[in-house]
Protein backbone atom coordinates (compact mmCIF):
# COMPACT_ATOMS: atom_id res chain seq x y z
CA UNK A 1 0.00 0.00 0.00
CA UNK A 2 1.63 3.37 -1.01
CA UNK A 3 1.36 5.80 1.82
CA UNK A 4 3.85 8.12 3.06
CA UNK A 5 3.96 7.82 6.74
CA UNK A 6 5.72 10.55 7.60
CA UNK A 7 2.93 12.67 5.73
CA UNK A 8 0.23 11.12 7.14
CA UNK A 9 1.81 11.56 10.93
CA UNK A 10 2.66 15.33 10.16
CA UNK A 11 -1.65 15.79 8.95
CA UNK A 12 -2.73 13.83 12.38
CA UNK A 13 -0.25 15.71 14.65
CA UNK A 14 -1.38 18.91 13.49
CA UNK A 15 -5.46 18.28 13.66
CA UNK A 16 -5.57 15.51 16.09
CA UNK A 17 -5.79 17.95 18.88
CA UNK A 18 -8.12 20.61 17.21
CA UNK A 19 -11.43 20.86 19.70
CA UNK A 20 -14.40 19.06 18.48
CA UNK A 21 -12.13 15.93 16.32
CA UNK A 22 -13.57 12.77 17.22
CA UNK A 23 -11.51 10.66 14.53
CA UNK A 24 -9.32 11.39 11.54
CA UNK A 25 -9.12 8.88 8.96
CA UNK A 26 -7.45 7.49 5.67
CA UNK A 27 -9.49 7.29 2.87
CA UNK A 28 -10.29 7.03 -0.84
CA UNK A 29 -7.76 5.21 -3.49
CA UNK A 30 -5.12 5.30 -0.61
CA UNK A 31 -7.17 3.34 1.33
CA UNK A 32 -8.46 0.91 -0.86
CA UNK A 33 -4.72 0.57 -2.29
CA UNK A 34 -5.25 1.69 -5.75
CA UNK A 35 -3.99 4.56 -5.49
CA UNK A 36 -0.57 5.45 -8.24
CA UNK A 37 2.12 7.99 -7.34
CA UNK A 38 0.33 11.17 -8.19
CA UNK A 39 -2.94 9.54 -6.59
CA UNK A 40 -3.92 12.89 -3.53
CA UNK A 41 -5.03 11.94 0.13
CA UNK A 42 -8.21 12.01 1.66
CA UNK A 43 -8.43 12.76 4.81
CA UNK A 44 -11.95 12.30 6.65
CA UNK A 45 -12.41 14.50 9.56
CA UNK A 46 -14.77 13.01 11.82
CA UNK A 47 -16.61 15.35 14.69
CA UNK A 48 -19.77 15.23 16.71
CA UNK A 49 -22.93 17.62 15.85
CA UNK A 50 -23.20 17.74 19.49
CA UNK A 51 -19.94 19.05 20.26
CA UNK A 52 -19.23 21.81 17.45
CA UNK A 53 -15.79 21.65 15.63
CA UNK A 54 -13.73 24.40 16.43
CA UNK A 55 -13.23 25.43 12.79
CA UNK A 56 -11.17 28.68 14.11
CA UNK A 57 -8.25 26.57 15.79
CA UNK A 58 -9.06 23.65 13.02
CA UNK A 59 -7.82 26.66 10.39
CA UNK A 60 -4.65 27.40 12.67
CA UNK A 61 -3.46 23.89 12.43
CA UNK A 62 -3.91 23.96 8.70
CA UNK A 63 -2.00 27.48 8.40
CA UNK A 64 0.75 26.02 10.02
CA UNK A 65 0.53 22.57 8.10
CA UNK A 66 0.16 23.64 4.41
CA UNK A 67 2.31 25.23 1.74
CA UNK A 68 0.77 28.03 1.39
CA UNK A 69 -0.67 29.85 4.15
CA UNK A 70 -3.55 31.38 2.34
CA UNK A 71 -5.00 27.78 1.79
CA UNK A 72 -7.88 26.74 4.29
CA UNK A 73 -10.81 24.72 4.76
CA UNK A 74 -14.39 25.79 4.78
CA UNK A 75 -16.96 26.56 7.96
CA UNK A 76 -19.29 23.32 8.28
CA UNK A 77 -22.03 23.20 6.12
CA UNK A 78 -20.60 25.33 3.36
CA UNK A 79 -20.63 22.39 0.51
CA UNK A 80 -23.83 20.78 1.60
CA UNK A 81 -25.12 18.89 3.87
CA UNK A 82 -23.82 15.70 3.16
CA UNK A 83 -19.87 16.98 2.28
CA UNK A 84 -20.46 19.02 5.36
CA UNK A 85 -17.13 21.04 4.15
CA UNK A 86 -13.13 20.60 3.99
CA UNK A 87 -10.57 22.24 1.84
CA UNK A 88 -8.02 21.04 -0.80
CA UNK A 89 -4.62 21.07 1.10
CA UNK A 90 -1.30 21.27 -0.57
CA UNK A 91 1.71 19.74 2.66
CA UNK A 92 5.28 18.99 1.19
CA UNK A 93 3.79 19.03 -2.29
CA UNK A 94 1.20 16.61 -1.77
CA UNK A 95 -1.79 17.09 -2.54
CA UNK A 96 -4.52 16.41 0.67
CA UNK A 97 -8.01 16.82 0.11
CA UNK A 98 -9.80 17.20 3.65
CA UNK A 99 -13.86 15.93 4.11
CA UNK A 100 -15.44 16.49 7.41
CA UNK A 101 -17.66 13.77 8.45
CA UNK A 102 -20.36 13.95 11.63
CA UNK A 103 -19.97 10.94 13.26
CA UNK A 104 -23.80 10.67 14.21
CA UNK A 105 -24.80 10.84 10.36
CA UNK A 106 -22.56 8.22 9.75
CA UNK A 107 -23.57 5.55 12.42
CA UNK A 108 -27.16 6.81 11.33
CA UNK A 109 -26.50 5.51 7.85
CA UNK A 110 -24.51 2.43 8.41
CA UNK A 111 -27.87 1.78 10.75
CA UNK A 112 -30.27 2.14 7.50
CA UNK A 113 -28.12 0.52 5.56
CA UNK A 114 -28.42 -2.80 7.64
CA UNK A 115 -32.44 -2.06 7.10
CA UNK A 116 -32.00 -2.20 3.64
CA UNK A 117 -33.03 2.50 3.61
CA UNK A 118 -31.05 4.98 2.11
CA UNK A 119 -31.67 8.10 0.47
CA UNK A 120 -30.30 9.90 -2.88
CA UNK A 121 -29.41 13.48 -2.27
CA UNK A 122 -28.28 16.21 -4.65
CA UNK A 123 -25.32 17.50 -3.42
CA UNK A 124 -22.50 19.82 -5.39
CA UNK A 125 -20.11 18.01 -7.26
CA UNK A 126 -22.40 14.91 -7.61
CA UNK A 127 -23.97 14.96 -10.49
CA UNK A 128 -25.48 11.09 -10.35
CA UNK A 129 -26.62 12.66 -6.75
CA UNK A 130 -25.03 11.89 -3.08
CA UNK A 131 -26.38 8.25 -2.08
CA UNK A 132 -26.35 8.38 1.62
CA UNK A 133 -24.39 4.61 1.95
CA UNK A 134 -21.53 6.61 0.53
CA UNK A 135 -20.97 7.19 4.30
CA UNK A 136 -20.98 3.73 5.28
CA UNK A 137 -18.78 2.33 2.62
CA UNK A 138 -16.50 5.13 3.50
CA UNK A 139 -16.36 3.79 7.09
CA UNK A 140 -15.86 0.56 5.88
CA UNK A 141 -12.79 0.93 3.97
CA UNK A 142 -11.50 3.54 6.35
CA UNK A 143 -7.95 3.40 7.54
CA UNK A 144 -8.48 5.38 11.07
CA UNK A 145 -5.57 7.47 11.56
CA UNK A 146 -6.90 8.85 14.73
CA UNK A 147 -9.22 7.22 17.13
CA UNK A 148 -8.75 7.67 20.87
CA UNK A 149 -12.33 6.81 22.02
CA UNK A 150 -12.21 4.19 19.22
CA UNK A 151 -15.67 5.45 18.13
CA UNK A 152 -14.47 5.30 14.07
CA UNK A 153 -12.97 1.85 14.61
CA UNK A 154 -16.86 0.77 16.03
CA UNK A 155 -18.28 1.99 12.76
CA UNK A 156 -15.76 0.61 10.24
CA UNK A 157 -16.41 -3.17 12.34
CA UNK A 158 -20.29 -2.53 11.39
CA UNK A 159 -20.36 -1.40 8.13
CA UNK A 160 -17.78 -4.28 7.29
CA UNK A 161 -20.12 -6.67 6.28
CA UNK A 162 -22.16 -5.63 3.51
CA UNK A 163 -26.16 -6.04 4.51
CA UNK A 164 -28.05 -8.26 2.21
CA UNK A 165 -31.22 -5.95 2.57
CA UNK A 166 -29.12 -3.33 0.94
CA UNK A 167 -28.49 -4.77 -1.72
CA UNK A 168 -32.21 -6.16 -2.66
CA UNK A 169 -32.71 -2.18 -1.60
CA UNK A 170 -30.11 -0.28 -4.21
CA UNK A 171 -30.78 -3.49 -7.00
CA UNK A 172 -34.54 -1.96 -6.89
CA UNK A 173 -34.17 1.37 -6.77
CA UNK A 174 -31.63 2.16 -9.59
CA UNK A 175 -32.43 -1.31 -11.82
CA UNK A 176 -36.25 0.25 -12.38
CA UNK A 177 -34.08 3.76 -12.31
CA UNK A 178 -32.09 2.69 -15.80
CA UNK A 179 -35.07 1.98 -17.56
CA UNK A 180 -36.83 5.26 -16.52
CA UNK A 181 -33.77 7.30 -17.40
CA UNK A 182 -33.85 5.70 -21.13
CA UNK A 183 -37.26 6.25 -21.73
CA UNK A 184 -36.53 10.66 -20.46
CA UNK A 185 -33.73 9.88 -23.31
CA UNK A 186 -36.21 8.24 -25.94
CA UNK A 187 -38.75 11.58 -25.38
CA UNK A 188 -35.64 13.90 -25.09
CA UNK A 189 -34.11 12.53 -28.37
CA UNK A 190 -38.04 13.17 -30.22
CA UNK A 191 -37.57 16.96 -29.48
CA UNK A 192 -33.36 16.93 -30.26
CA UNK A 193 -32.51 18.13 -26.62
CA UNK A 194 -28.91 17.29 -26.49
CA UNK A 195 -28.50 18.25 -23.41
CA UNK A 196 -31.06 16.25 -21.81
CA UNK A 197 -30.43 13.44 -23.61
CA UNK A 198 -26.89 13.37 -22.26
CA UNK A 199 -28.43 13.73 -18.89
CA UNK A 200 -30.29 10.61 -19.09
CA UNK A 201 -27.40 8.69 -20.84
CA UNK A 202 -24.85 9.09 -17.67
CA UNK A 203 -28.10 9.01 -15.25
CA UNK A 204 -28.84 5.56 -16.57
CA UNK A 205 -24.87 4.48 -16.80
CA UNK A 206 -24.73 5.19 -12.89
CA UNK A 207 -27.45 3.66 -12.54
CA UNK A 208 -26.04 0.41 -13.85
CA UNK A 209 -22.70 0.83 -11.78
CA UNK A 210 -25.40 1.27 -8.77
CA UNK A 211 -26.87 -2.17 -9.61
CA UNK A 212 -23.48 -4.10 -10.52
CA UNK A 213 -22.12 -2.87 -6.93
CA UNK A 214 -24.73 -3.99 -5.16
CA UNK A 215 -25.34 -7.16 -7.26
CA UNK A 216 -21.58 -8.04 -5.92
CA UNK A 217 -22.10 -6.35 -2.35
CA UNK A 218 -19.39 -3.39 -2.93
CA UNK A 219 -19.76 -0.32 -1.50
CA UNK A 220 -20.02 2.38 -4.35
CA UNK A 221 -18.43 5.03 -3.00
CA UNK A 222 -17.78 7.30 -5.93
CA UNK A 223 -19.47 7.97 -9.05
CA UNK A 224 -16.08 8.97 -10.44
CA UNK A 225 -14.42 6.23 -12.24
CA UNK A 226 -18.14 3.92 -11.35
CA UNK A 227 -18.53 2.90 -15.04
CA UNK A 228 -15.21 1.27 -15.33
CA UNK A 229 -14.95 0.07 -11.86
CA UNK A 230 -18.15 -1.86 -12.51
CA UNK A 231 -16.63 -3.28 -15.60
CA UNK A 232 -13.78 -4.89 -13.28
CA UNK A 233 -16.59 -6.37 -10.79
CA UNK A 234 -16.66 -10.48 -10.38
CA UNK A 235 -19.50 -10.39 -11.69
CA UNK A 236 -20.58 -7.93 -14.45
CA UNK A 237 -21.36 -7.02 -17.53
CA UNK A 238 -18.36 -7.76 -19.65
CA UNK A 239 -18.72 -5.10 -22.56
CA UNK A 240 -19.95 -2.76 -20.21
CA UNK A 241 -15.93 -0.36 -20.18
CA UNK A 242 -16.50 -0.70 -24.43
CA UNK A 243 -20.80 -0.20 -24.83
CA UNK A 244 -20.23 2.77 -22.66
CA UNK A 245 -17.50 4.19 -24.55
CA UNK A 246 -19.33 3.56 -27.63
CA UNK A 247 -22.57 4.89 -26.08
CA UNK A 248 -21.10 8.28 -25.82
CA UNK A 249 -19.18 8.11 -28.99
CA UNK A 250 -22.33 8.19 -31.00
CA UNK A 251 -24.28 11.15 -28.73
CA UNK A 252 -21.16 12.96 -29.16
CA UNK A 253 -21.62 12.36 -32.97
CA UNK A 254 -25.33 13.06 -32.87
CA UNK A 255 -26.52 9.46 -33.15
CA UNK A 256 -29.07 9.55 -30.01
CA UNK A 257 -31.57 6.41 -31.35
CA UNK A 258 -28.19 4.67 -31.54
CA UNK A 259 -26.98 5.54 -27.86
CA UNK A 260 -30.29 5.04 -26.69
CA UNK A 261 -30.54 1.57 -28.17
CA UNK A 262 -27.09 0.62 -27.01
CA UNK A 263 -28.26 1.62 -23.44
CA UNK A 264 -31.49 -0.34 -23.96
CA UNK A 265 -29.14 -3.37 -24.73
CA UNK A 266 -27.14 -3.02 -21.46
CA UNK A 267 -30.56 -2.83 -19.28
CA UNK A 268 -31.56 -6.34 -20.80
CA UNK A 269 -28.14 -7.80 -20.12
CA UNK A 270 -28.28 -6.10 -16.61
CA UNK A 271 -32.07 -8.01 -16.37
CA UNK A 272 -30.93 -11.45 -17.10
CA UNK A 273 -27.71 -10.97 -14.80
CA UNK A 274 -29.49 -10.26 -11.64
CA UNK A 275 -32.20 -12.08 -13.00
CA UNK A 276 -29.78 -15.40 -12.23
CA UNK A 277 -28.80 -14.75 -9.04
CA UNK A 278 -32.18 -14.47 -7.48
CA UNK A 279 -32.03 -10.55 -7.49
CA UNK A 280 -34.24 -9.68 -10.60
CA UNK A 281 -34.86 -6.51 -11.24
CA UNK A 282 -38.48 -5.19 -11.27
CA UNK A 283 -40.08 -5.05 -14.39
Amino acid sequence: MDIDNALVRRVVDALGPVPGVVAIALGGSRARGTAGPASDYDIGLYYDGARPLDVTALRAAVAGLVDDPATSVTDIGTWGPWIDGGGWLTVGGVEVDILYREIGKVAGVIEDAEAGRFSMNYQVGHPHGFCSVILAGEAAIALPLHDPDGVLSALKRRAAAYPAALADALIARFGWEVDFAIENGELAARRGERTHIAGCAYRALCCVAQVLFAHNRRYLINEKGAVPAAAGLPETIGTLRSDADAIWHAIGNGAHDDALAMLRRLSSQLHDLTATSGQPLPG
